[in-house]
């Protein structure tokens, strides 16, 4: 036009800074306004200076916005539009606030032609939204009715999202009630609301109703839908809600991507997630006009999801695909916590983030990312890291997930054998959450100390704080460890008349654990009985782990039968019944069940322990003679046996599962992997540090009585943590009194 020496105008201007704007080309506006400033279109041309306020917001660039607003407030050159066009600029770039404050100055300048519209309510009420400030938007919704501005259908879809992503469901749902006129934004906003507040069934029944009105689903309803799938659960119908979206051709955007991936993550759905990934490929990835962040978050999906299902080498493949560049710290996280919560793996994660904060990388972890990381040091017991990583924390100041982090780090702590520790992390909150007082809890538990965990429960009352199921299993789960039987029983009798809750299977479990320990065999087969829902497998196996205590192979094989019934075959069922059989010294019944357990195809787990020392972490299975130090291990345990046999102990051959004479079995149990790990473990560590140890299995009772007699004699305290719990060896004596 202008090569033509066509000369624009004022009509032509605000067409130009529209297209400035949606290209977000700062520099091509700019020089716009500069042609419109020589041409005398602006500064008096009210509709030319509204449309390049409105370019420069969407620009970027709010400075120059606002000081062409103020140019135009000096002259008296502007009307309801320039104030709806500031407020939408501030809004654009996200400074809710600001954008509230102009609002308040423009409806108290005084001036009856400046009144605020439907347009400047649009505008507002997403601010309101941003700051989660419902008072105001309340206010406006006030204003609105008073204005008779709430019969346009967009105001009111602003106000019903407005109250949704402030968490106000019922008054969203109120206001949406009333709105005589709906289209598909008006569903959107209140399904959105209900998936993103929580409320599920909310969200999942409207969008029935949507399809009972006929009223056609777009990708944000698809997408909210699947997402409250997602998020209570429900992989295999979020992913049957994303094929339907797809067989009736809507596109699918990051945000129901992500949603799918993370139902397959939640349900380890990995042949379901593979086929979203192809999805990704053919639907979504490397389309013109994608937005690069829209398309790493469904990268970082992918990594999580394979993570999740266990693909982990595949996560790593998708994780080192990605150029150092691009990678984000949500990248990084998302592949450190995928090896986090698998205990194989959990090593791999410390590994990475220690390459995450390095000089090559120089990544700033999240509060997501430690988090990540003291999760993975709670899995293998990696106590000295997570004591380097909550050092990091604190100097690093992660305030804003100060209580997220902290909760893990009662977790790390209780777990990797430092519950003193993990008490001082919690004494030192000043605020404290349901998740904080649980969880210092599971770790007096876990540590056999019942009556600090019962006084825990009496302080998480006191402050008032929701008792649920979840409570009552580590409740439960305390006294049974600490031998608190009768107290135990009067907890689950009265937990549903005194705090209202029902128990369910996991408390009948505890239960019947908490009985079969204290030898009350008989009252736990009454319960079982007594039960108002048919027994699954975690009640079989918690009488039959009873039977193993105290020998009753009748009642073992009983149990044994109900989880063959339920289809129920592991290791560790055979494992339990083989140690029945061989306390009773029935050496046929053990090698029926061996039998059994090679035509099933069933391999018994090796014995693996593994001990921190100075240089790392060392790891033994039964019969180890790999490790360097290994001729010095086997001495050092031959002449610890010998002292403590002089002290009066007998090996418990029946742990040997072996029908030979008991001489060679005492041989074939100095071989068990905890006695080796522990053998290092003296070797290694200086005086009076305690010997930490980890096991994959439940540890075995005749290294359980060896290591009570060696604790005597060693200057050490040695903390053993099994698949149950935790046992501190000291002068003697074990901290779980014989309740493990």
């Amino acid at each position: 036009m202008r090569r033509l020496e066509w000369v624009p105008d004022g009509y032509t201007y605000p067409y130009v800074f529209k297209a400035c704007g949606d290209l977000s080309s700062l520099l091509a506006g700019a020089s716009v306004h500069a042609l419109a400033l020589v041409s005398g279109y602006t500064n008096c041309n009210v509709f030319v200076d509204n449309a390049a306020v409105a370019m420069y917001g969407r620009c970027g660039s709010a400075n120059q916005a606002q000081q062409l607003f103020d140019e135009m407030l000096e002259r008296g050159v502007f009307d309801t539009i320039s104030w709806n066009s500031i407020i939408s600029v501030y809004v654009h770039i996200g400074e809710g606030r600001r954008a509230l404050r102009m609002f308040e100055k423009m409806v108290s300048t005084g001036d009856i032609s400046i009144r605020a519209d439907a347009v400047s309510l649009v505008n507002v009420l997403p601010a309101c939204a941003s700051v989660k400030s419902w008072r105001r938007g309340m206010e406006i919704h006030a204003y609105a009715i008073r204005r008779g501005l709430l019969d346009d259908i967009f105001v009111g879809n602003a106000i019903v999202d407005m109250y949704a992503k402030c968490g106000l469901m019922d008054e969203a749902k109120n206001v949406f009630d009333r709105m005589e006129v709906k289209d598909v934004v008006s569903w959107n906003a209140l399904v959105t609301g209900y998936s993103q507040t929580g409320y599920f069934d909310g969200a999942l029944g409207l969008f029935e109703s949507m399809r009972e009105k006929g009223i056609e689903l777009n990708v944000v309803t698809w997408s909210a839908v699947i997402a409250a799938y997602a998020q209570r659960g429900l992989g295999y119908e979020a992913l049957d809600v994303f094929r339907e979206m797809i067989v009736s051709g809507s596109q699918p955007n990051a945000v129901t991507l992500v949603s799918v991936l993370s139902g397959c993550a939640a349900y380890g759905a990995l042949d379901q997630g593979k086929e979203t990934h192809c999805c990704v490929v053919k639907q979504f990835l490397n389309l013109e006009g994608n937005d690069p962040g829209d398309e790493m978050m469904v990268i970082n999906g992918l990594i999580d999801m394979y993570a999740k299902c266990k693909s982990t080498v595949k996560a790593r493949a998708m994780f080192d695909s990605i150029e150092s560049k691009d990678k984000s710290v949500v990248t990084w996280t998302v592949m450190i916590g995928g090896y986090a919560q698998h205990g194989e793996e959990a090593s791999d994660a410390l590994v990475l983030l220690s390459q995450m904060v390095s000089d090559e990388y120089k990544m700033m972890p999240n509060g997501f990312t430690i988090s990540s990381a003291l999760v993975a040091c709670a899995r293998i017991g990696a106590l000295r890291v997570g004591r380097e990583i909550h050092a990091y924390s604190l100097r690093n100041r992660y305030d804003d997930a100060i209580v997220f982090i902290s909760n893990c780090l009662i977790d790390m702590y209780s777990k990797s054998g430092d519950v003193d520790a993990a008490r001082a992390v919690f004494d030192s909150l000043a605020e404290k959450n349901a998740v904080s007082w649980t969880s210092i809890m599971t770790g007096y538990g876990l540590h056999g100390r019942g009556e600090e965990a019962l006084e825990i429960f009496d302080g998480m009352r006191k402050a008032r704080l929701k008792i649920d199921g979840v409570t009552f299993v580590v409740v439960l789960y305390a006294c049974s460890h600490s031998g608190r039987v009768d107290e135990g029983i009067n907890y689950f009798q009265n937990m549903k008349k005194d705090f209202g809750v029902a128990p369910e299977i996991e408390h009948y479990a505890c239960m019947v654990d908490l009985l079969g320990r204290g030898g009350r065999l008989d009252e736990a087969v009454d319960l079982i009985k007594d039960m108002s829902m048919e027994p699954t497998p975690i009640i079989w196996v918690a009488l039959l782990s009873a039977c193993r205590v105290h020998g009753n192979v009748e009642l073992g094989e009983h149990a044994v039968n109900r989880l063959l019934e339920l289809n129920f075959e592991n290791d560790g069922l055979y494992t339990l019944l083989s140690n029945i059989y061989a306390s009773a010294r029935r050496w046929k019944d053990v090698s029926r069940v061996r039998l059994l357990m090679k035509r099933a195809g069933i391999k018994k787990r090796p014995g693996c322990s593994w001990v921190q020392g100075k240089k790392g972490t060392a790891t033994f299975y039964v019969g180890d003679k790999s490790h360097p130090m290994a001729k010095d291990i086997y001495n050092l345990l031959d002449d610890l046996i010998h002292r403590i046999k002089k002290m009066g102990y007998l090996p418990e051959t029946a742990f040997a599962l072996h029908d030979v004479d008991d001489e060679e079995k005492g041989d074939l149990l100095l071989e068990h992997s905890e006695k080796l790990a522990l053998a290092y473990g003296i070797l290694t560590t200086a005086s009076g540090v305690p010997i930490r140890i980890t096991k994959n299995l439940r540890v075995c009772g005749d290294c359980h009585t060896a290591f009570t007699y060696i604790s005597r004699i060693i200057d050490h305290e040695v903390v053993l943590r099994d698949t149950s719990r935790f046992h501190h060896f000291k002068n003697g004596s074990c901290s779980c009194n014989g309740y493990w």
